[in-house]
């Protein structure tokens, strides 16, 4: 049930309107398509959860022999028109269904999706991605993106709080505070997906978890677990943790690389703060009240991101933190 209400969440125009025209996305993954269209050129791809259809288009404009364009949702239906429209009809086909359910005959080169949910885990679509590895995708193929890290940071943003709680101080000349702490349950209960600036942030980031898309398993995401330790890098209220990923698309390694580096010339979609704004903008958790940090104090805990038991593409957020002696959990 759960499910059906996802993809028919996704058979709305708006929400595809929302994600084509976030240039920053939208055009890293053409130019990721470009990069590696060698790798691409004669090959046959599967696009997971393809939408409208767009990145099918484009590995298909680059050349694809054929590429298997799936979607759960009735967007499918339109895809499959587009596809037609742009004369593509005998290279791309449109499967209507789940990759867990649908039938592709033969192994494919390369898998490209665009799973990335809210905090990177949010929808859960990356399950789907690993399925399609699993059951399609030839030893060395090529997955797009390949890597994907999360990464948090204490923020300070005192506007937010002005905005949402203080207000209440002085509501036309009516003292309305009573009304204060219902304001701070019902703005900071559940996290916010808002835009913030670097200067929101008080530390350099912590990295949650980092993805391989070639090796990282359905059963590595019921769980995510990490432990940071950070140190302010000003004198600043603390409002919260800020949660934003970036995405790599690397071709498939070679050779025996005991080191992961970034090459230099590697494709990068990012959600930082301080990168171009996208529709992913950045997760925020929020504390009830603001602590005070000094500059070079150190804050540090742990955060548990687990799949709900209720609806897996639903995301628990356990998060602990310490400071100056003082212990919260969140």
């Amino acid at each position: 049930d759960f499910d059906v209400a996802y993809f028919h969440s996704y058979a709305h125009v708006g929400i595809h309107e929302e994600m084509i025209k976030d240039r920053a996305r939208t055009e890293t993954y053409k130019d990721a398509i470009t990069h590696h269209q060698s790798l691409i050129q004669g090959k046959v791809v599967v696009d997971v959860g393809c939408g409208t259809g767009i990145l099918s288009i484009f590995c298909a404009q680059a050349g694809a022999k054929r590429v298997y364009a799936v979607d759960a949702s009735d967007i499918a239906v339109q895809a499959k028109e587009v596809v037609k429209a742009n004369g593509l009809s005998d290279k791309v086909i449109v499967l209507h269904g789940r990759v867990e359910d649908v039938e592709i005959d033969e192994e494919v080169d390369v898998i490209i999706s665009e799973w990335m949910g809210y905090m990177l885990l949010y929808e859960s679509m990356l399950g789907s991605v690993i399925t399609a590895r699993d059951r399609w995708l030839k030893p060395g193929g090529l997955i797009l993106p390949s890597h994907a890290t999360l990464y948090m940071a204490p923020i300070s943003h005192s506007d937010r709080y002005s905005h949402s709680i203080d207000f209440w101080r002085n509501v036309y000349g009516i003292n309305m505070s009573p009304m204060m702490q219902l304001a701070k349950q019902c703005a900071f209960e559940e996290p916010s997906v808002e835009s913030i600036s670097g200067e929101n942030v008080l530390t350099w980031p912590g990295v949650v978890k980092h993805i391989d898309c070639q090796t990282i398993t359905i059963q590595e995401l019921d769980s995510v677990t990490a432990k940071y330790k950070l140190k302010s890098i000003m004198r600043a209220p603390m409002h919260g943790f800020a949660f934003w990923f970036d995405v790599e698309f690397n071709g498939p390694s070679t050779g025996n690389q005991k080191k992961r580096t970034i090459p230099s010339d590697a494709l990068l979609l990012s959600t930082a703060p301080e990168a171009p704004p996208t529709h992913w903008q950045q997760t925020i958790v929020y504390f009830y009240d603001p602590i005070d940090v000094e500059q070079d104090q150190v804050i540090e805990g742990s955060v548990t991101l687990s799949q709900s038991k209720e609806n897996r593409r639903f995301m628990n957020i356990h998060l602990e933190y310490s400071s100056a002696g003082r212990s919260f959990v969140k």
